[in-house]
């Protein structure tokens, strides 16, 4: 049986974003679990509480402090096989493809010749007029979602000259929220 996982921001004893979270429980494993009966933010502190779950439910609940790693330097990967659907706490495909990122510090995957996501986030990139996100992302997100029913980001197919050009990227996440990068490099 396949176990998926949820990373959820616990700060200042708040929990955030749990329909979003309970939304993509739903949709992986077809269980209706409400997740503020299993989790909690038991301090003041910034945690990163992960839920690992299956369809029998939920497994475990683990939290840890959260340290942001700064992420500066993005190599693009192509591979067009890759398939991260569903958020599976087996990552294999994308940690091979992470193993590829020589000085970068972060990867962003081209699959058929449209960028889709990091490693570990959605991407947008600004184009000058509008925060843009991948209308095909490996994995449907959290915060992009969020994001895009509050009309903050629009979806579209990102090429590699769209990405190259655009005037600012942002990375996407349960834990950073929209983290806005204006100085970047890419290695091709």
């Amino acid at each position: 049986m396949q176990d998926y996982f949820e990373t959820i921001k616990c700060d200042d004893y708040e929990v955030y974003n749990l329909a979003y979270h309970n939304k993509r429980i739903s949709n992986t494993v077809f269980l209706n679990l409400n997740l503020s009966e299993y989790i909690y933010a038991p301090n003041n502190k910034l945690l990163k509480c992960k839920v690992i779950y299956n369809e029998e439910g939920i497994k475990e609940v683990t939290y840890q402090t959260y340290k942001k790693r700064e992420i500066n330097c993005f190599k693009l990967i192509f591979d067009d096989t890759i398939n991260y659907r569903k958020k599976s706490v087996n990552r294999e495909q994308i940690d091979d493809l992470f193993a590829r990122k020589d000085k970068a510090d972060e990867i962003i995957i081209i699959k058929n010749d449209l960028v889709t996501d990091t490693s570990i986030a959605n991407i947008a990139i600004f184009d000058g007029t509008s925060w843009l996100t991948p209308k095909i992302p490996l994995l449907l997100g959290t915060t992009r979602a969020r994001l895009l029913e509050e009309h903050e980001i629009i979806e579209a197919n990102i090429t590699v000259d769209m990405l190259l050009k655009s005037k600012k990227i942002a990375l996407l996440n349960a834990m950073i929220g929209i983290d806005i990068k204006k100085d970047y490099s890419f290695l091709l």
